[in-house]
């Protein structure tokens, strides 16, 4: 029977059941390969109950640094969960390998003629080593990464300096683990041909840029907590929600390390959980009224429910920053599941006309970055800016090069009048105006509170006022300060990031749009279509309000491909409305809603179609370019 062969390019997946600790275990086994110096990119897709439903773990080897879901199947099933094994057999790709618990038959069913079945009693191994249940229980995911290191020729010593780390200090467990790989390494060497097909290789075929890095393992939440302690944040006010939770986790952690008073050992951070979200978003808002720079982290039906004091911070002018890690919808939809579908909601969130700031990192590096981007951003604009990742981004390891911030960063807080400034005012007889365009670009100049006795005083509220901050329900006044707050969102955009554009290697019609998470298998996309013949310039946007690089890139190509995950195309509908694009018929929707990460080939896929090719998919009539569709799954 064919085998599959390939060295550092190959995809494992792990079939599991929710709440067996499989997940350390299959993590070890990405790390140990990773360890190796071989790129890797893992992905936990699991269920929003505690325990019992089928959950899976997928791990992505590629020698060229590849970081999306590669889609369309594995090359190695691990599964060790009956209630998924009809599904999962059939993921595997032709010549690919279905590993599995022998300790009883397989049923006839699930065989293939056209795959490798390596079978390993993991359960009756685990029933005549352990007497205790748990053991039996977490010991039978140890076993198994013992084995795949045997036929993936993964160093066993990588996986014994892991388990040493893990459990240092804890002697006992120590042993036991590497007791557990030794188990199933030793099954795997005395039954099978090791390696098998598919193996991994230290140094082997990596690309340059890779090897010549110091690349880290990072989740985009843990680096978004680190940014924001070197953003400047010392308070955050927040309500637990998936998959956000561990944002203020994070940030709590480094507090205690990095925010704590050297001469006193007193805490110089704040960290509230509030009873709901809308409570949540008004503590932010009142600390960043009070000078302090102050976040919040929620997923979309939190972001909902901030809607209104969202709305406040915009209007009365108030730094503030959400990080909004998305989740599949509407309401509660499936909260472990990724998508890219609050981009309108985060855009225009409140009643009235509003925008938002909007920040879109791609990787973990960038959600540090942008995180403390994002605290300059607030203070220097005076209003709320949001940063949307998402699940994908903010619960899985991706590898990243280290994290980096100047030493000599100066933080922007923005028109900020202190005492001295204020009396200087007072004396050339002019009065501060709180709402007072003075500069032109929108962006009034503000006080922090108590910062003088007698001047500089306002009232920050939700109703109209005049430029003296004075409350007022004449039209004329509302007018000129909704005006201003529209010149000031032109304003941002000599501020916000600029989109990352990447021209073909020869000159095109095409061209393709797309942001965060949706980057990695874009690249890869448009690498394998350029093997076609097919060339695409690329735009990765970073930032919302659009600068006018966005809109000269879209006017320059007869096509664009708008690649997103959600169902309705709202970046696509957000460049319609915000950029005059000469025919909106031109933005060609590429989507993936399933609530797994988009993939290179359905990307692919969604680009051959929408410029004629078949693929197994109906080309696009482009005299009707009005409605998204879906890639072909």
């Amino acid at each position: 029977m064919h085998a599959k062969q390939a060295v550092n390019d190959f995809v494992v997946k792990f079939a599991n059941v929710n709440g067996t600790g499989s997940a350390s275990a299959n993590h070890m086994f990405a790390k140990a390969i990773f360890r190796m110096g071989i790129p890797v990119s893992p992905r936990n897709i699991f269920p929003s109950n505690i325990q019992g439903l089928p959950t899976w773990y997928e791990v992505r080897v590629s020698h060229k640094g590849y970081l999306g879901r590669r889609g369309g199947g594995v090359d190695l099933m691990l599964c060790v969960n009956p209630q998924s094994m009809e599904r999962d057999v059939k993921e595997v790709e032709p010549g690919g390998y279905f590993v599995y618990d022998s300790t009883k038959p397989l049923d006839p069913r699930l065989i293939r003629s056209d795959i490798n079945y390596i079978g390993i009693p993991i359960t009756s191994m685990c029933l005549r080593e352990y007497t205790d249940a748990r053991q039996r229980l977490l010991f039978k995911n140890v076993i198994y990464v013992g084995a795949l290191a045997a036929l993936l020729d993964i160093e066993f010593g990588v996986l014994k300096d892991l388990v040493a780390e893990q459990f240092k200090g804890k002697e006992k467990l120590i042993t036991q683990n590497v007791h557990a790989l030794e188990m199933g390494h030793q099954y795997a060497v005395q039954n099978y041909a090791c390696p098998i097909g598919l193996r991994v290789e230290r140094g082997g075929n990596i690309a340059r840029h890779i090897l010549e890095t110091d690349h880290i393992l990072m989740d985009g939440n843990t680096a978004v907590a680190l940014g924001a302690v070197y953003g400047g944040a010392s308070v955050a006010a927040w309500y637990p929600i998936t998959p956000s939770t561990s944002v203020v986790d994070g940030f709590e952690t480094y507090c205690k390390r990095l925010r704590i008073d050297p001469g006193t050992g007193e805490k110089n951070y704040a960290i509230v959980q509030a009873e709901d979200e809308l409570s949540a978003i008004g503590m932010v808002i009142g600390a960043g009224w009070n000078g302090a720079r102050a976040f919040t982290a929620t997923s979309g039906p939190g972001l909902s429910l901030m809607g209104e004091f969202l709305g406040l911070a915009y209007f009365a002018e108030v730094p503030a920053v959400l990080v909004d890690v998305q989740r599949s919808g509407p309401s509660t939809g499936m909260p472990t599941r990724t998508q890219q579908s609050d981009v309108l909601a985060a855009a225009y969130a409140s009643h009235g006309d509003t925008k938002h700031v909007l920040l879109f990192p791609a990787t973990p590096a960038e959600c540090f970055s942008l995180t403390v981007k994002a605290f300059d951003l607030a203070d220097r604009l005076q209003t709320p800016v949001l940063m949307l990742t998402d699940l994908d981004l903010g619960m899985n390891d991706w590898m990243s090069p280290p994290l980096h911030f100047d030493d000599q960063h100066t933080y922007d807080r923005g028109k900020v009048l202190d005492a001295e400034a204020l009396e200087a005012l007072a004396r050339e007889g002019k009065r501060f105006g709180r709402y007072l365009d003075v500069d032109g670009d929108g962006i009034p100049y503000r006080t922090y509170p108590g910062a003088h006795p007698t001047i500089g005083a306002y009232t920050a509220r939700g109703t109209s006022r005049d430029e003296y901050a004075l409350y007022t329900e004449d039209g004329a006044a509302y007018v000129r300060n909704v005006d201003r707050l529209l010149k000031k969102f032109e304003t941002a955009k000599q501020y916000v990031p600029e989109p990352k554009i990447k021209p073909a290697a020869k000159k095109t019609p095409y061209g393709a749009i797309f942001f965060g998470t949706t980057a990695s298998p874009a690249y890869e996309a448009v690498e394998m279509l350029a093997e076609e013949g097919i060339a695409i310039d690329t735009m990765r946007l970073r930032a919302f309000p659009f600068s006018q690089a966005v809109e000269d890139f879209i006017t320059a190509h007869e096509t664009v491909f708008v690649i997103e995950q959600n169902r309705d195309g709202q970046m696509r509908r957000l460049l319609i409305n915000e950029t005059d694009v000469p025919a909106k018929e031109k933005l060609v929707p590429v989507l993936n809603y399933d609530g797994l990460p988009i993939t290179a080939r359905q990307i692919a896929a969604g680009v051959r179609a929408g410029i004629g090719g078949t693929d197994n998919v109906t080309p696009i009539d482009r005299s009707k370019r009005k409605t998204s569709r879906k890639s072909k799954p």
